[in-house]
């Protein structure tokens, strides 16, 4: 047996050794303010545990939760394991279109929320990070700390968005350089959509590249106002341009063995989105990692520590000399 945290019972072990010197050899407070006869009459009964016992006893608890603190284990030495997962690029739209305000706070920042959520379902996948508008640039190679991803994706403000319109022929080319060794070839996109007649060559690179595509569409069919850097409403030809979103590329997706969802203030839609790329890839191995196996075995000393403690404070009446 072994402990994981050894250098918390030292630490504290010579404070409890102070403290028990100081209640073993101390009278007691009650006893110093009341004389024997008024403690007495105070007194609900007599107490079958003396003094002395159940100082120690209250002693002896705290020592075992010291243990339990300590934490003791049985070490049965490392243990490698293997890690499976699904390699997949996840692309982010920058488009200026992502400035609308018709999901709060926006579609940009919206989608980033959608995309943290689909790294906490996808824990030990391997995922690369990518943006893409009118050129499309990489964020993060292929990992599996969510935690760097996370911070990747949080880091990504308003300065990014490129007022450019997108093209999702260069993204589908760049995903496919992306993808060329992986198997199989998965590419899940953040965005508000695209016209049928940008998606065409989009959609035959897809095809032929055999990449599996799954889109979280944001924004609302109702459309909002287009907005500038300034942070006000574009127009043109003196009117306001509005932004739909447009689903034309969740169809891309499902012709091309793929799924969409429409994402909403909840969490079910990317959940399913994950499930269902479950659902249609087997995983595949990404590595392999070593762990110490232990078994735990602070409950012991905690279970015992507790009961001590709560026998330490309890009160135990006497039996009656006089009962029958």
């Amino acid at each position: 047996m072994t402990f994981v945290n050894p250098q918390l019972f030292f630490i504290l072990i010579l404070p409890l050794l102070v403290f028990a010197v100081v209640i073993l050899k101390h009278k007691g407070n009650v006893t110093q303010v009341f004389n024997e006869e008024v403690l007495k009459r105070l007194s609900v009964g007599d107490d079958a545990l003396p003094l002395v016992l159940r100082n120690i006893l209250m002693l002896l608890g705290v020592l075992f939760l010291l243990i339990a603190l300590a934490r003791p284990v049985v070490d049965n030495g490392e243990k490698v394991v293997q890690l499976e997962g699904l390699s997949c690029v996840v692309a982010l739209d920058i488009s200026g279109s992502m400035r609308a305000k018709d999901i709060y706070p926006n579609r940009l920042e919206f989608a980033k929320t959608k995309m943290l959520s689909l790294f906490e379902e996808m824990p030990t996948d391997e995922l690369a990070v990518i943006a893409f508008a009118h050129s499309s640039f990489m964020l993060a190679p292929f990992s599996s700390d969510k935690g760097t991803l996370k911070q990747i994706v949080e880091g990504v403000t308003d300065e990014y968005i490129n007022m450019g319109s997108t093209d999702f022929s260069a993204l589908g080319s760049y995903v496919a350089e992306l993808l060329e060794k992986k198997q199989p070839k998965i590419l899940v996109v953040f965005s508000d959509g695209g016209e049928k007649k940008d998606l065409e060559e989009f959609a035959n690179i897809i095809k032929e590249e055999e990449i599996s595509l799954y889109v979280v569409l944001v924004g609302s069919k109702k459309g909002s106002p287009v907005i500038g850097k300034d942070g006000k409403p574009l127009s043109h030809n003196g009117a306001i341009a509005i932004t739909q979103r447009n689903d034309d590329l969740g169809q891309v997706a499902l012709e091309n063995g793929g799924a969409f969802v429409v994402a909403n203030t909840g969490t079910t839609g990317v959940k399913d989105l994950v499930a269902t790329i479950k659902a249609h890839h087997q995983n595949k191995e990404q590595g392999e990692v070593t762990i110490h196996d232990r078994d735990e075995l602070f409950y012991y000393p905690l279970g015992l520590g507790l009961f001590l403690l709560l026998l330490g404070f309890s009160s135990l009446p006497q039996r009656s000399r006089d009962a029958i």
